[in-house]
């Protein structure tokens, strides 16, 4: 199997998974994470009171330009070269009416017994129809995160992986770290329009928020804050619309 360079600045390149297995690293961290100190938490947590309120049901009635009903012509055909003719039912033809997910938290001060974003991710899949075959709590370790996520990525029995925590500004926020390495394919949408619509409420302070996805071994990949607040805005707003479409496309062969 061909293993695709990597050319993310600041990221670790050696070591990609290959298809056979599990490649160790000689290099797990990068010379700017600090491996010590004591726990801070995500930029996202430390907001005020009233900055929390960002991501709540009330924020978001208004039009955010995600169009279900393509009545004005939107195309989900990035993947597929601009073709302008393309099928509207073929391209949904893989759509997955329900998936399995992992739901990682990444924490240094939770557990799962006292993980209210993990609950609510859990929930909400399971409201929307989908099944939550994994989930787990590593702490704010490079190691433990991209091992955990590598992991869930490599078994057949999952779809879809969400972590929820790490994706802050601080020394040991590093999820996005160890996840971006180990991406096929990255979808940068994700973040830019979690970002998006959390600037609706919180402003410029979306900024320190670094919340992405991508594809790992067609496995989908969200990685977002780890407030309760953001998991309602990550979920709702974004990943369940999409899950199912986005696992089938990841998923299939191509063209047919």
């Amino acid at each position: 199997m061909h293993v695709p360079e990597r050319a993310w600045p600041g990221f670790l390149t050696d070591g990609v998974r290959t298809d056979g297995g599990r490649e160790k690293r000689s290099q797990r961290r990068q010379a700017n994470i600090s491996a010590g100190g004591s726990r801070l938490s995500e930029v996202e947590d430390d907001y005020s009171d009233d900055d929390q309120k960002y991501l709540t049901d009330g924020g978001h009635e208004e039009d955010h330009g995600h169009d279900h009903n393509h009545e004005t012509g939107h195309d989900h055909g990035d993947g597929h070269d601009g073709e302008s003719g393309h099928d509207h039912d073929g391209h949904h033809a893989h759509d997955r009416a329900s998936v399995s997910v992992a739901v990682v938290t990444v924490s240094s001060s939770r557990s799962l017994d006292a993980d209210p974003s993990g609950d609510y991710i859990e929930d909400a899949l399971q409201d929307a129809g989908h099944e939550v075959t994994a989930r787990e709590l590593v702490t704010d370790d490079f190691d433990a995160v991209q091992t955990q996520i590598d992991e869930y990525a490599g078994r057949d029995d999952i779809d879809a992986v969400i972590t929820s925590g790490g994706t802050g500004v601080t020394p040991d926020d590093v999820t996005p770290e160890a996840a971006l390495p180990l991406f096929d394919k990255q979808l940068p949408g994700f973040g830019e329009l979690f970002r998006r619509l959390s600037t609706e409420e919180v402003g410029p302070r979306t900024v320190g928020s670094r919340a992405l996805a991508g594809v790992a071994e067609r496995t989908l990949v969200f990685c977002i804050p780890g407030s309760q607040n953001a998991a309602q805005l990550g979920l709702e707003e974004v990943i369940l619309p999409e899950v199912g479409h986005l696992v089938g496309l990841a998923a299939s062969d191509g063209h047919e």
